[in-house]
């Protein structure tokens, strides 16, 4: 019997997760999706997503694909694996995709989604949800920095010691910086991402905000590609996988809109 390769759009809160990639204790959100899939399909299933996160980073669009030689209706890819997922896991959208598509290398695009509450005093149900910075930013400074980091560049000074990637180099496409009242909602859209690239990104441009650094800083830090330079990693918790982009949306069928966030 022949496979038929599903792809899915999930959201999940990265509080309730050792990350997403398989953990020895299965605590991962792979695991859960996987246990969940598996009870529907009747055999054991293996995921591959398009951007692997971090404890604690949430997402509202990640895509996986899996293949299965089970004959189900798209519902109950959806509501019949939502009724095994754990509590802080969803799938959202469930196509049947080419036996080719690949979640991970067939993405073109990735967006992430940055969080930062600004406020004097912690807010307890923002916990787990932004980032909490307790001192002004000027963002008007903060976008005159994020100018020069748009481009190709050799992002090393802003990815983990342990990223795995084997070129540092990176195409970023956009970066938002939209005020919502007390929340600063930073946006990034590149062709791809280094591990803490996103977080590392922001905490440089939060001491730009700040006023601890002048706002070409920021130019002179990605030139170096020294990570001894820039900044502080932010906190996991305001970082949301917002976005996946294909070259061409047959690769998957048409994916509804996201919802606002």
């Amino acid at each position: 019997m022949s496979a038929t390769r599903i792809a899915l759009r999930l959201a999940y809160d990265g509080a309730a997760f050792q990350g997403w990639q398989t953990q020895p204790g299965g605590l991962a959100a792979q695991d859960g999706l996987e246990r969940a899939l598996a009870r529907v399909a009747g055999h054991p299933v293996a995921t591959i997503c398009a951007g692997r996160t971090d404890a604690g980073v949430h997402a509202l669009a990640q895509v996986v694909h899996f293949d299965t030689i089970a004959s189900r209706p798209l519902g109950a890819w959806i509501r019949g694996v939502n009724a095994h997922l754990p509590e802080g896991l969803a799938v959202q959208h469930a196509v049947v995709a080419p036996p080719d598509f690949h979640a991970r290398f067939h993405a073109s695009r990735r967006q992430y989604r940055y969080l930062i509450r600004r406020a004097p005093t912690r807010h307890p149900l923002w916990a787990g949800r932004a980032a909490w910075v307790h001192r002004p930013l000027t963002v008007s400074v903060m976008r005159e920095a994020a100018a020069s980091l748009i481009g190709e560049h050799d992002f090393s000074a802003f990815r983990s010691s342990q990223c795995q990637a084997r070129s540092p180099v990176r195409r970023l496409e956009r970066v938002d910086l939209i005020e919502q009242d007390e929340l600063l909602v930073i946006d990034l859209r590149a062709n791809a991402f280094l591990h803490h690239m996103v977080r590392n990104l922001v905490g440089s441009l939060v001491w730009v905000g700040m006023g601890r650094r002048p706002p070409g800083w920021l130019a002179s830090v990605l030139a170096s590609r020294d990570r001894r330079l820039a900044a502080p990693t932010m906190a996991a918790q305001g970082l949301y996988l917002s976005g996946v982009e294909y070259l061409s949306l047959s690769d998957i069928g048409s994916w509804p809109p996201l919802p606002p966030f």
